[in-house]
């Protein structure tokens, strides 16, 4: 069972929390208490101050913050500490899981190495010791093989895997509080529903509190006790996760529940319900009007392809010695124009490594790759950078693509500045036209990325994609670190530049419903191997292969009554059952 958080004293006990840069405010009087046992989600858009209210909690805002007001961590006054005092309160009262594990890992030292670093922090000297304990960390944190495990490098983990990595690093204090900032971002549905379970087993075995920082809502209605909604640095709402999700009382919160995608309701035989819309029944049939309107005015057959893929291989040898890896399995799509395809699957189904072959960015070991007609199979470096001025991919791990000394204003205008399409005056306001495309204010030009939220950095890749309205866009995960208001205004954004330009797109995501929102077919990958594919409203309907049934009952529900039923075989909705 639970705990019992009202009888107990708080773990965190934050009160008229404020913090500055220069004249500028950006946490506003923030008060939140976290107590033993209780997970408390604070929620609201990017740049609402959420990371910086956790940061703060662990004395890790940037010097030109300043700080003002009181928070309590297990009883010590953080505000004003010294770092002596903070490094005795880090990683044994509290630790943070941040929200990009490929940053927060080392990519130079093994798993192993960077656990016993942290252990031998928090007082683990002995080198048999440490072993026996970064094994114990990683079987905690359901790593396959651990000891094997502590020789490998980040880069040889799966997002989940290392996420889970980070998890573990966070326990080598063990911690009263765990800070868990963004923990699900980019992971596939599968895995989010392991790590939300890991969460919540560490919650119900250990008595660990978590303040869990999230733009999913769909992940609240799954893990959190209490939910905290912050909007421009303010506490504007504080809830039951029940409460909340049933009555918010701000327009603001109602705001963000109706901007959350949802799936269609399908039975448990694969039917879709009665209670599913006229719409969606004649897609399930197949009714060759409904996928012209849904493919931007020409039915299927009448396409002729943007990309052509027949029967793909693409093998990575492994470096080491070792056994290869075969990344994509006899692969065959094609994408018409104005066509968006969704590629959906488990952390390494082949995603990513099919959405760059698509580009020429990875070689096939086997099979062709039609770009526009073209082969790449030995098209030279000159023909391919023709082809690439028409084409342009929004990255996975949008902080590793963007140059951190450089400004916004460069990373926008990098595109048209190569391809010679704007300079000067022009480029300038081409510039300032896609920021606000991407709702940012014209002077975050010349910003740098250290300077944004996630979901800031996501809208400046998107902003850069889409500088030469590009015939194909690769979209490799668009969404993933965007609260759901801001997601929702790309989407619809997405929708609308789709309109005008005509581009296609392979859009590759975790989450589901998005991809059921913006595609008119999805691929179902699995291994390397496509598994199921057709409409997108047929296969998330009725799907019929049990893998891609999985992936849709993994999928976390908003709405915290329907999640805590342990629905469809989703982990994290079972052990919340439990211990709910």
């Amino acid at each position: 069972m639970s705990a019992q958080p009202d009888q107990q004293a708080p773990v965190l006990d934050i009160d008229e929390l404020t913090v500055a840069f220069g004249d500028a405010t950006v946490v506003d009087r923030v008060s939140l208490r976290v107590r033993r046992g209780e997970v408390v989600a604070l929620v609201g858009e990017s740049g609402s101050g959420k990371s910086l209210t956790a940061r703060a909690v662990l004395g890790l805002l940037p010097e030109s913050a300043r700080a003002g007001g009181s928070i309590r961590l297990a009883g010590a006054q953080v505000i004003g500490a010294g770092e002596s005092a903070l490094r005795e309160l880090r990683g044994t009262k509290a630790a943070m899981v941040f929200q990009e594990p490929q940053t927060a890992l080392n990519p130079v030292q093994t798993i192993g190495t960077q656990i016993a670093q942290a252990l031998r922090a928090h007082g683990v000297t002995d080198k048999a010791a440490v072993r026996t304990r970064a094994i114990e960390l990683l079987t905690a944190v359901d790593i396959p093989e651990p000891a094997d495990r502590l020789d490998w490098y980040p880069h040889q983990l799966s997002g989940g895997q290392k996420q889970r990595v980070a998890i573990a690093l966070a326990l080598t204090g063990e911690p009263e509080l765990l800070i868990a900032d963004e923990p699900t971002t980019a992971l596939d549905v599968t895995v989010q529903a392991e790590i939300l379970a890991l969460l919540r087993s560490l919650q119900r075995e250990r008595g660990t509190a978590i303040l869990f920082i999230t733009h999913n809502l769909g992940v609240v209605a799954e893990i959190a006790d209490r939910v905290v909604v912050l909007r421009e640095g303010r506490v504007i709402e504080e809830q039951t996760v029940f409460g909340l999700f049933a009555e918010p009382g701000q327009d603001y919160t109602r705001t963000l529940l109706a901007a959350v995608p949802r799936l269609p309701a399908v039975s448990p035989r694969g039917g879709v319900r009665e209670s599913a819309t006229e719409d969606l029944r004649r897609v399930v049939t197949r009714d060759p009007a409904v996928v012209a309107e849904k493919g931007g005015g020409r039915a299927e057959a009448d396409y002729r392809d943007i990309v052509r893929i027949d029967d793909l291989s693409v093998v990575f040898p492994d470096r080491h010695g070792g056994a290869a890896f075969p990344a994509l399995r006899r692969v065959s799509l094609t994408l018409g124009p104005r066509e968006v395809l969704g590629l959906v699957g488990e952390s390494g189904s082949g995603k990513s490594t099919l959405g760059r072959a698509a580009l020429g960015l990875v070689a096939a070991t086997s099979g062709q790759v039609r770009l526009q007609g073209m082969s790449l199979r030995g098209v030279s470096r000159r023909e391919l950078r023709g082809l690439r001025k028409h084409v342009a991919l929004v990255h996975q791990d949008v902080s590793a693509s963007l140059d951190p000394r450089r400004t916004v204003a460069d990373a926008i205008g990098e595109p048209l500045l190569v391809h010679r399409a704007a300079s000067g005056t022009l480029l300038r306001a081409k510039v300032a036209h896609l920021l606000e495309s991407v709702r940012l204010p014209g002077d975050y030009a010349q910003r740098r990325p250290g300077e944004l939220s996630g979901g800031q950095r996501q809208r400046v890749a998107l902003a850069r994609a889409l500088a030469l309205a590009p015939r194909l866009l690769v979209a490799d995960e668009p969404t993933s670190a965007l609260d759901v208001s801001v997601q929702a205004q790309v989407l619809d954004l997405f929708a609308d530049l789709r309109a005008e330009y005509g581009f296609a797109c392979l859009f590759i995501s975790h989450d589901l419903a998005v991809v059921h929102q913006v595609a008119d077919r999805v691929v179902v990958l699995r291994q390397g191997r496509i598994v199921e594919t057709g409409a997108v409203g047929a296969v998330f309907a009725a799907p019929a292969q049990e893998y891609t049934r999985r992936l849709l009952d993994a999928v976390p529900v908003p709405d915290p009554s329907t999640a805590r039923r342990g629905r469809g075989g989703s982990a994290a909705g079972a052990l919340l059952s439990i211990g709910a």
